[in-house]
């Protein structure tokens, strides 16, 4: 049965919003792992260096407790449940290993158990924690407007038709319409724009979005069950059981390997001794049986080249979370991007600046606005600061300075009033046609956004801002395409002109804007529905959802939100694009090693096992087969760790040649 993701114990953990994050070793399984791992060391130096046979057996048997009593007690409830799984069948041939000797093998399957067991858990806790700590986006409080007077109220319990009281940099309380007032409100968290976006009568605010500097009231439209807060977190739950539904089939094979392989021991046992076959003979044969037909071989030949990708991605920037994830980027057929932070830098800046005064040249024109927009803190006056920091300017104290949300600014520099903002909330009608109406539609024609400058009360001038492209943007594109076999898709909640120039410089032809975050969960499912495997690449909490539900999520370090990196299957720690081509070629590598080891461990099992039912297998032969599978498989995975093994991979990810004489 599948278990919530809110359903966990808040196990001794710091919440994450607040400070901390999920402390590993206060989860038990970690504990014992940890352990377990410890004592197998010290028992594999103490067997190397000569010690007395009772210290190391004393620590291999302790590993063997500390490792392998949780699997054991699951595997004796699944007995109860009539079912066999795989992880009972490794204590018993760990059991079965130290009964005739070989209890270094036992351990190792011991370790390998509880370490994978422990990664688990540690994933699972702090994706719950992150979706637990999104529910701060709401605010616990909201005012309500009750018969002309305010009151304050739990959010949770506010119900539609009420009406809320919004102020200066106040969290809105729940989702609804703007009744009156304007403002500018930050709602990236939801959208994911990178602007805060101008609100006025009539248009739909979110819960746990940021109030600017006005004053809003807003008519409560859903109920705090209904927010699209809540489905957010809702969504991330969801899709995460049903990645956990898709390992079914694994488990299905885990039970027939399981039951065949205890079958086969118990007949192997038992047949000869039906036939007078000596008890010691036949228990020798049975025991060599489980040894050779153990899956520690099998085992090792799919980790090590997963583990040894993964941490060779992990050195040149790529995070990925567990050999699953590893495994499920080698089968990507499509990479979706978010443009917010993820195609983009998240960070605007000045583009151009068109003078329209006689009297003003750029620089004199850009120093105005600045000075204007100083003391203001609005995403786009921090860029037209920047830009005039750049260019040296020095900039005059503004006086008599003024915030009007949703229009800009007014201030007094020197002897001159200038204005600077909103275009179509600024000018005034005898001024918003002729030269400056062509500026501002070309600019927002090309994605940009246009800020007019007054001067006097006439039009300056316009400047436009933009987001910056992240440098590799544009190169990924072919690659992808011909990795892939599938053209790159863009999903983004920002404006379809702002998406459609963009996705132009990029080269992405296949566009879908103006998404909320269940638009963009609604579009990766009807991508796979079409039998597609898509890699959703992103950053910020309204990603969150989508990254759940794809097939593999890709989350941007360093400016993604805490719950997309917990969300996400993998992380771009560097925010390098160039990695999402060469961590899909590392994968698909990683995945051709697993196959030829795979098939290395099942001929050298099937021929011990033929051996031993057919003929006489030596048990000392028996085990240096296995062991020698074992080292052949380990020792084939870990050439992934080769730093030329990733350098070969960026470059084929780069040129996006899949051809054999690339690989």
């Amino acid at each position: 049965m599948t278990t919530s993701l809110l359903d966990r114990p808040h196990t001794d953990r710091a919440r994450p919003g607040h400070g901390g994050r999920t402390r590993a070793l206060a989860l038990p399984e970690v504990r014992w792992a940890a352990i377990a791992t410890a004592l197998f060391v010290a028992g594999a130096v103490a067997h190397a260096t000569g010690a007395p046979p009772w210290l190391w057996w004393a620590l291999y048997l302790a590993c063997y407790g500390c490792g392998g009593w949780e699997p054991a007690l699951a595997g004796l409830k699944a007995l109860r449940d009539k079912t066999l799984d795989v992880d009972l069948l490794m204590i018993v041939a760990a059991l079965g290993a130290a009964a005739i000797g070989q209890v270094f093998d036992g351990a190792l399957l011991i370790v390998i158990f509880a370490t994978s067991g422990a990664l688990e858990a540690v994933l699972t806790q702090r994706t719950a924690d992150s979706v637990r700590s999104l529910l701060d986006l709401a605010p616990d409080r909201a005012t309500v407007l009750d018969q002309g007077r305010e009151r304050l109220v739990d959010a949770a319990a506010v119900i539609p038709g009420q009406v809320l009281v919004v102020r200066p940099g106040e969290r809105i309380g729940a989702d609804g319409t703007v009744l009156s007032g304007d403002s500018d409100v930050d709602q990236a968290s939801i959208t994911g724009e990178p602007l805060p976006v101008a609100k006025h009568t009539g248009d739909e605010v979110f819960a746990g979005t940021v109030n600017g500097t006005g004053v809003l009231r807003v008519r409560v439209d859903r109920a705090a069950a209904d927010s699209v807060v809540a489905r957010i977190v809702a969504m991330v739950e969801q899709a995460s059981a049903t990645k956990a539904g898709a390992q079914l089939f694994i488990e299905k094979v885990e039970q027939w390997y399981s039951a065949g392989v205890v079958a086969a021991t118990l007949a192997v046992l038992l047949v000869p001794l039906a036939f007078g076959a000596p008890l010691q003979s036949a228990l020798l044969r049975a025991m060599t049986f489980m040894i050779v037909a153990s899956p520690c071989a099998v085992v090792l030949a799919t980790m090590p080249p997963l583990l040894a990708a993964m941490a060779n991605a992990g050195r040149h920037g790529v995070l990925v979370k567990s050999a699953v994830v590893m495994e499920r980027l080698a089968t990507v057929t499509t990479v979706a991007f978010d443009k917010t932070g993820t195609l983009t830098q998240g960070t605007p800046e000045l583009r151009d600046i068109h003078c329209l005064h006689p009297d003003l040249d750029a620089d004199r024109l850009l120093t105005l606005a600045a000075a204007a927009e100083h003391p203001s803190e609005h995403p786009l006056a921090r860029a037209i600061v920047a830009a005039a920091d750049a260019r040296g300017l020095t900039l005059s104290t503004a006086t008599d300075f003024d915030s009007m949300p949703g229009r800009g600014v007014r201030a007094t520099i020197g002897a001159h009033a200038v204005e600077v903002g909103n275009p179509s909330r600024l000018l005034p009608a005898a001024q918003s046609s002729g030269r400056v109406a062509e500026v501002v539609a070309a600019a927002e024609s090309a994605g940009r956004t246009a800020v007019v400058v007054l001067l006097d009360g006439a039009a300056a001038g316009v400047l436009t801002v933009a987001d910056r492209l992240r440098p590799a943007a544009t190169g990924i594109v072919p690659a992808l395409t011909e990795l892939t076999g599938t053209p790159p898709i863009l999903l983004t909640g920002d404006n379809p002109r702002a998406a459609r120039a963009l996705a132009e410089q990029v080269g992405i032809t296949d566009i879908r804007a103006g998404l909320l975050p269940e638009d963009k969960v609604a579009a990766v499912r009807e991508l796979e529905s079409a039998g597609r495997r898509v890699a959703v690449v992103g950053d910020g909490v309204n990603d969150a959802p989508a990254l759940a539900a794809a097939h593999t999520g890709i989350a941007m370090g360093r400016t993604g939100s805490d719950l997309a990196l917990d969300t996400a299957d993998a992380v771009i720690v560097r925010d390098d694009l160039t990695t999402v081509p060469a961590v899909l070629t590392m994968a698909r590598r990683a995945k051709r090693v697993v196959v030829a080891n795979l098939a290395i461990a099942a001929t050298f099992i099937a021929v011990l096992v033929i051996w031993d039912l057919a003929g006489h297998l030596p048990l000392p032969l028996g085990v240096a087969g296995h062991e020698g599978s074992t080292v052949i498989v380990g020792l084939n995975g870990m050439r992934l760790l080769a730093t030329r093994a990733w350098t070969a991979a960026a470059r084929i990810g780069r040129s996006g040649s899949t051809s054999p004489a690339a690989r």
